[in-house]
């Protein structure tokens, strides 16, 4: 299918500042897009995929006893073999990165900052071959791995201002310095999932390491490239430090050995809310911090002064944006019932425009999910809610791990398309009678993550802004935004109230120590 007229919709979603990198590419084709040199070498500057092959990063580059093939998933194609870690290899590097802590703490704060620069100029020179290995890796279309390599850039830049920031106050005192500072927690440990991974995984290990931690990062095995492995060479050409940092891919045996580990002694995790509760309980038990950014069932509300065709572009752009595969991904579409026949009609029409296929071959606007089980999860997902009354008016068709662009019209609350994370290109439209009724509904979910406000009247969407359990909420806007300075995090099974971003960088990766000295010490009575 010719993409030039779909795409020219998708533009017009791009309405708000977190997606300004993603507008800037304009989905031009014959402007933006070169077709690829199937088979050429990735190796550009910094950039060195031999390096991978069969290995992990242990502070350096180590050759593995283990292995896994890193698949694409358009194709089913091996893009390489990496290394993957287990319990030995996890103690192995918490300890060697709680040996260079200490070192790379002391290390001066202006020098610190000077990596992070140094590693956005180098980054910002490589978006074409990194870009490459998102999309193939992921299965992104071009723009949205653009952007996750926008966005990192963003992050180095905040990491080198945080190296600057006050980390203390001076407290009240009587005759007597009193000083509460902020210190490293000392070894973080990190584990990060597919869908955004670059910009998951920096998010988290770039304030880390600012702060004066060292990190041990576990990346999903699925995206261990541009999860962890990118980083660790374009971090290492800009001078981080031998040990510093670690990354090794590995599942279950190796996510669980981190948070265990004596040497770890924070947690942070990006996920599912299934394994969220898994890390929380082991973190808990061991007494460690940890920060969990799970999923979310977000709600985007149209009111019924919502002008409809800015609805159509919010919401396509919130529930098909990377096939749906992103946390803060409008799960539910609740539409004022004045509005809802025509809003699915045409969001159906827009669905069934967008053409979908390999994202690094073609010009597409939807590419596969990560593997074939997620797509048979959302089959499922579909299906049951079909079967329970819902009305399939665009999609509903999968080709392995594509999944057509769908809308599901009469939705309820009790079917799977309404309770359940999709995690698919999925709109599911759910009608309301009034705004207290839409807040019941949004409400209506242990998940606390994202929302959307639509309505002409801006006081009117935010007292129903205010009535939302979430984390993130839009008046005027959809539900994924993203822009790098915010605190980032939800509530209920969303989080543990922890949050990533901006000013929560400095509480999330150091905790706070109380000093006070005295000229001589007291006499006391005793």
């Amino acid at each position: 299918m010719a993409l030039e007229a779909p795409l020219t919709n998708l533009t017009r979603l791009s309405t708000n500042r977190s997606v300004d990198s993603l507008n800037s590419y304009q989905y031009c084709p014959e402007k933006n897009r070169t077709k690829p040199e199937i088979g050429r070498d990735y190796s550009v500057g910094w950039l060195k995929p031999d390096s991978w092959n069969g290995r992990f990063y242990a502070g350096a580059w180590c050759e593995a006893e283990r292995k896994t093939e890193v698949v694409e998933p358009a194709t089913g194609a091996v893009l390489t073999s990496v290394g993957v870690a287990g319990e030995d290899e996890i103690a192995t590097a918490a300890k060697a990165a709680s040996a260079a802590q200490r070192q790379w703490a002391a290390l001066n704060f202006l020098q610190r900052a000077e990596l992070f620069l140094e590693a956005a100029s180098l980054l910002k020179d490589n978006f074409g071959p990194c870009g490459d290995w998102i999309v193939r890796e992921t299965g992104a279309i071009r723009p949205k791995a653009e952007f996750e390599l926008a966005s990192v850039v963003t992050l180095l830049r905040e990491a080198a201002s945080l190296c600057t920031q006050a980390k203390g106050m001076v407290l009240p005192s009587d005759g007597y310095a009193s000083l509460a500072e902020r210190v490293p927690h000392g070894v973080v440990g990190i584990i990060t999932p597919f869908n955004f991974p670059f910009l998951l995984s920096a998010r988290s290990l770039l304030p880390a390491l600012a702060c004066g931690n060292a990190v041990v990062l576990k990346p999903d095995p699925r995206t261990p490239i541009s999860g962890g492995f990118m980083l660790a060479q374009l971090l290492e050409a800009a001078g981080l430090p031998e040990g510093v940092l670690h990354i090794l891919p590995g599942g279950v045996e190796a996510g669980e050995a981190l948070v265990r580990d004596p040497h770890v002694t924070m947690i942070s995790f990006t996920g599912s809310t299934v394994a969220g509760r898994r890390v929380g309980e082991l973190a808990g038990r061991h007494l460690k911090k940890v920060a969990l950014e799970l999923g979310g069932k977000n709600s985007f509300i149209l009111l019924d002064d919502t002008p409809l065709d800015k609805a159509l572009a919010c919401g396509a752009w919130a529930s098909f944006l990377h096939q749906g595969q992103i946390c803060m991904s409008a799960g539910r579409h609740l539409v004022h019932r004045s509005l809802a026949k025509a809003y699915a009609q045409q969001m159906a029409e827009k669905a069934a425009q967008l053409p979908v296929g390999d994202p690094y071959r073609e010009d597409v606007a939807i590419g596969p999910l990560i593997n074939e089980s997620q797509a048979q999860r959302v089959q499922s997902i579909i299906d049951r809610s079909l079967a329970d009354g819902a009305s399939l008016l665009a999609g509903g068709k999968i080709d392995g791990r594509f999944v057509h662009p769908t809308v599901l019209a009469d939705v309820a609350p009790g079917m799977a398309a309404f309770e359940e994370e999709i995690f698919g290109p999925v709109v599911s439209i759910t009608a309301f009678e009034t705004d207290e009724e839409a807040i019941a509904l949004a409400n209506a979910t242990e998940y606390g993550l994202s929302a959307g406000v639509l309505t002409k009247t801006l006081s009117r969407g935010l007292a129903v802004a205010a009535k939302l359990n979430v984390g993130l909420v839009h008046v005027n806007d959809q539900t994924v935004n993203d822009d790098g300075f915010m605190p980032m995090g939800g509530r209920g099974q969303s989080g543990n109230g922890s949050r990533h971003g901006g000013p929560a960088n400095l509480d999330e990766f150091t905790q706070w120590r109380w000093t006070t000295y005295r000229d001589a010490p007291p006499d006391y009575p005793l």
